[in-house]
């Protein structure tokens, strides 16, 4: 059997849910504790796991294999990831693209501190799309991809809302504009703006007395979020929104036309597609595959930062290389 790899999430909401309920789905893992910036003991972890203080965070160096880092990427990442890089091997599923050269300088420098590995942006997208994108591509070299979100809830959209002043909760649909996709199916390459391929719904319960029209317009001009799209805001109770937006779907499509044979003669067209009734129980579940990864590699005594393009495909699974041999080539 596998040698058993001792983990630890810091952040128990819905992607912290979602790691944990991967790990208890690979018996190569155990979890040894949640870590938390709530009072411990008003968490009940569904596997049993004890649960740390955050500030107590260092007491786990040594008896952790992985730190799986569950924060939001708005505000939560570009400090914890790098923090927890020095002291344990992290995976993380930051998905500020703008901001991913940034952010891995930063964790590579402290894992290679801390002697450590770090995994960041790990998910299906960045993570899995990014695959999709490199594979693609470098099939089809004459052609032009295209990335297509939804229609879903974006976790990290919605936690950038909930931190302005005056949100009680929110959640954000990422919509493809029907006429994009359309284009891009028949095998068309336009050329399409960031605006013309996707467009944002957001619903917000506010608090009483807030400046609806002031926190409309800081949510519309959101860099990296929502300045360069088409964003309607919509705002709802908070039992409104608990009870008609409570589920997170999400899912979406990476697609690339392209052309070869003599003269271009050849149409070709590749598509990868995700249909997610829970985008935190997915992207946990691709958390979990990378933790693996991530603690294979540490123990031949890598360090420093990764994204998952670094990440050779066989270590990701539990299987030894003849049963990967056997089972998927």
């Amino acid at each position: 059997m596998a040698e058993i790899i001792r983990a630890a999430i810091a952040g128990y909401g819905n992607l912290g849910k979602g790691v944990e309920s991967a790990l208890l789905q690979n018996p190569d893992f155990s979890l040894e504790a949640v870590v938390t910036r709530r009072d411990p003991a008003s968490l009940q972890p569904a596997s049993g796991a004890k649960v740390v203080k955050e500030s107590e965070i260092a007491a786990l160096k040594g008896q952790i294999d992985v730190l799986f880092v569950c924060g939001g990427s708005a505000t939560d990442l570009p400090e914890q990831t790098p923090r927890f890089a020095e002291l344990f091997n992290v995976v993380d599923s930051f998905d500020t693209h703008a901001r991913i050269p940034e952010h891995f300088a930063a964790v590579d420098a402290a894992a290679r501190k801390g002697g450590n590995l770090g995994l960041i942006s790990v998910g299906w997208d960045p993570g899995l799309f990014s695959l999709a994108r490199l594979y693609e591509t470098v099939v089809l070299p004459q052609g032009k991809d295209y990335t297509f979100w939804g229609r879903g809830i974006s976790q990290g959209h919605s936690d950038a809302i909930r931190r302005l002043p005056g949100v009680l909760d929110a959640r954000q649909y990422t919509v493809p504009i029907p006429e994009a996709v359309e284009a891009v199916r028949s095998g068309q390459c336009p050329e399409l703006t960031t605006r013309q391929k996707h467009k944002r719904e957001c619903y917000v319960a506010a608090a009483p007395g807030t400046d609806l029209d002031k926190l409309t317009e800081q949510i519309c001009t959101m860099p990296n979020y929502f300045s360069d799209y088409d964003t309607t805001v919509t705002y709802v109770s908070l039992e409104e929104l608990r009870t008609q937006h409570r589920e997170l779907p999400h899912g979406g499509f990476v697609i690339r036309n392209g052309h070869n044979g003599p003269e271009g003669k050849y149409r070709q067209t590749m598509e990868f597609r995700l249909d997610l009734d829970s985008n935190p129980y997915f992207t946990g579940s691709v958390l979990a595959a990378c933790g693996r990864a991530v603690v294979r590699l540490s123990r031949k005594g890598e360090t420093g930062c990764r994204t998952i393009l670094d990440i050779p495909p066989a270590l990701l699974s539990p299987l030894d290389p003849a049963e990967l041999r056997r089972e998927f080539v």
